[in-house]
């Protein structure tokens, strides 16, 4: 297949052109298919989420829809299009509201709030691998409606796109720390259980800067680790991408 200026256009995976609603261009012979990817996508995430994302696995998501190993590949070619497909159904499809109204600021924000969430919500998402940037309907629509917040910015494309890696590579990362911590959730008995507490058993006079950090930390700091350093990193990114607005 070429486009319209003669060069040759990549064949669409049979998964994508299933999650895009477009007709499969190489049909097989069997059986019609009863199910979709994007069943095989939310059995996958079922999975991950009862019990992590190693536990996904071709048999895994077979014995979960009632299928034979083999038969999963009517309709994906490997474990990576697997991979893909839950991650696209994972995110869901974003919404336009948080994005429409307000500054540039408050859109941005509103995004990347949503962006945690999600990742809150499904923390193997951020943890992951990726054999290929992702480009579901899903996904992509990510990426449009967090490209919308920059509007009437003065950015350029690329710019835009630019900002948006930063704030959802930070939102990835904060994620993926405070599930290593073990503080996704806020504590449930303050700070007793806290870092600072904890760190703070050991921290004497060799340590002399994180003692005096650990002193100054206020005393609730730990009580929504995650909504604390969100916030925080938030802001300082914010911050820079107003000097770039300001200039453009």
């Amino acid at each position: 297949m070429t486009s319209t200026d003669g060069t040759a256009r990549p064949a669409i995976p049979r998964f994508l052109a299933q999650l895009w609603g477009r007709e499969d261009p190489t049909p097989r012979r069997g059986p019609r298919p009863t199910l979709t990817v994007r069943d095989i996508g939310r059995a996958a995430v079922a999975i991950a989420d009862e019990r992590g994302a190693d536990a996904v696995s071709m048999k895994a998501i077979a014995t979960a829809l009632g299928l034979t190993t083999m038969s999963l590949y009517r309709y994906v070619e490997s474990k990576e299009d697997v991979v893909e497909v839950m991650v696209d159904t994972a995110f869901g499809p974003a919404d336009p509201s948080w994005t429409s109204t307000g500054t540039w600021r408050e859109r941005l924000t509103a995004w990347a709030l949503a962006d945690a969430a999600r990742g809150r919500e499904h923390p193997w998402l951020v943890a992951i691998p990726l054999s290929r940037p992702p480009v579901g309907p899903n996904t992509l629509s990510w990426t449009d409606t967090g490209l919308a917040a920059f509007d009437e910015t003065g950015l350029s494309g690329q710019q835009k796109l630019s900002a948006l890696l930063l704030v959802d590579g930070f939102v990835r990362q904060h994620v993926r720390q405070a599930s290593q911590m073990g503080m996704l959730e806020a504590s449930v008995t303050g700070a007793g259980n806290s870092y600072g507490t904890m760190v703070g058993e050991f921290v004497d006079h060799r340590l002399p800067h994180l003692a005096e950090a650990i002193a100054d930390e206020a005393p609730d700091h730990d009580d929504d680790f995650f909504t604390t350093e969100l916030t925080f990193g938030l802001t300082v990114i914010l911050d820079g991408l107003a000097v770039l607005v300001d200039d453009a």
